[in-house]
């Protein structure tokens, strides 16, 4: 019963979102409620809003104070020698932009953190999307197969994996070197077709319908600042991106304190300040209140015992003939299955059954463990409604979670197809 109404509330979460029939807001709140209400858990159910909202919330207060602090400074005037400087080097070849996003992506996620890679790449290069009115569901897909094929030996799906399979990192991640260069390599050349295919629609040409594409037009450019402000800015910018990155202190507070600064140094006065403040409120306060009813929705899950169920029912009617092509199978569904499970809980409950199970078929545990980096929260964490990473890409991109999906997830899964076939060649996965 638990496991039928946990799939039937994934599966009717993600129509809702994916059909624009409800809000993201709505149906995360309203779905997982109904659920628990279905299964004779209503009582518990503010218990486990409770819970899920603890884990949500310092992102959510991130997720507020980064989109102020990145408002403030492009309103300061930060951005635009940036932008000046992506437009010298790129032109107007919206080719060229594409796979210079993802390749500035690829870059920034080298820390391992994909909000640190969506909130530095998006912010930076959305005005150059919009200067010559490319389609930003381009950038918001491009940054998330760079992040999502980007897998690394200190990012989280690859030290779940080892954790949960009592493997070293080291043994899962060194065969799959090959496997990522072909990643993106393909990456390299959907961004570019990417781009081309933008080129033929805002070239006009009939060839290509632009379908419900988001652009906007080119923002008025932001007053220059010169002299010592920028200096500044540049310097705290800087810090707060460093900080963020080398841990030592919790995103939220880096944040709030750099966006204090950043109002303090360029609009002395509590009048400018609020101006400020409000111009980028409604923003933040919009994506800010679907992480914390995200928040509602993996808190309830994961409380009403709907995942484990899940996890378990799945492992459970595997059917033996199957067996020794386990970990192909699970290859290739690793990307879809980050829709319905979140990392913690696959990595941690449904990752070491299929490990036991496949022993059975002489399939060893790094196997299982690299067939499952192929795509579960790796290629699938830009797209899954149970990461907060998801709807810091569509918020900062400025769309809508449901176009998001509907553009990103096809790519995302042939990316992860990709990868598995070349996994399969070179052997690092047994077919």
């Amino acid at each position: 019963m638990l496991a039928l109404t946990g799939l039937a509330a994934i599966a009717a979460l993600l129509a809702a979102i994916l059909s624009n029939r409800l809000s993201p807001l709505v149906a995360l709140i309203l779905i997982p409620v109904g659920a628990a209400l279905l299964v004779g858990m209503g009582d518990q159910v503010p218990a486990f809003i409770l819970t899920g909202l603890s884990k949500i919330a310092p992102v959510a207060g991130m997720f507020i104070f980064a989109i102020l602090f990145f408002g403030v400074m492009t309103d300061a005037g930060l951005l635009a020698p940036l932008v000046g400087f992506v437009v010298r080097l790129v032109g107007d070849s919206p080719e060229r932009i594409a796979l210079g996003t993802a390749m500035l992506a690829l870059l920034i996620h080298l820390d391992g953190s994909g909000a640190v890679c969506f909130l530095v790449t998006i912010p930076a290069l959305r005005p150059v999307y919009d200067r010559i009115g490319m389609d930003r569901r381009v950038l918001a897909c491009t940054a998330s197969m760079a992040a999502g094929v980007n897998f690394l030996p200190w990012t989280g799906p690859t030290l779940r994996a080892s954790a949960s399979l009592g493997v070293p990192t080291s043994t899962l991640f060194t065969p799959m070197i090959g496997v990522q260069l072909v990643g993106l390599v393909f990456v390299g050349a959907a961004s570019w077709w990417l781009g081309r295919r933008e080129r033929v629609r805002l070239t006009g040409s009939p060839a290509f319908d632009a379908g419900d594409a988001v652009h906007a037009p080119a923002p008025p450019a932001a007053a220059p600042v010169h002299g010592w402000r920028f200096m500044v800015n540049v310097v705290l910018t800087l810090a707060v991106v460093g900080t963020m990155i080398s841990g030592l202190v919790e995103p939220v507070v880096v944040f709030m304190i750099g966006t204090a600064l950043a109002l303090l140094v360029n609009y002395p006065g509590a009048k400018a300040q609020r101006e400020r403040i409000d111009a980028h409120a409604h923003a933040a306060l919009l994506m800010a209140s679907i992480l914390l009813a995200a928040g509602v929705f993996t808190g309830v899950m994961t409380g009403s015992g709907m995942i484990g169920a899940m996890a378990a029912a799945g492992a459970g009617h595997l059917p033996a003939a199957v067996g020794g092509h386990l970990a192909a199978i699970l290859a290739v569904v690793a990307m879809p299955l980050s829709l319905v499970f979140d990392p913690d809980s696959f990595y941690f409950g449904v990752l070491p059954v299929i490990s036991e199970m496949g022993a059975g078929f002489g399939i060893r545990p790094e196997e299982i463990g690299r067939a499952a980096l192929l795509g579960q929260m790796t290629t699938g964490f830009p797209i899954s409604p149970l990461t907060p990473a998801t709807f810091l890409v569509a918020g900062l991109s400025g769309i809508e979670l449901g176009a998001h999906q509907r553009f990103a997830i096809p790519w995302l899964f042939a990316a992860s197809l990709v990868m598995t076939v070349a996994a399969l060649l070179i052997g690092v996965i047994p077919l």
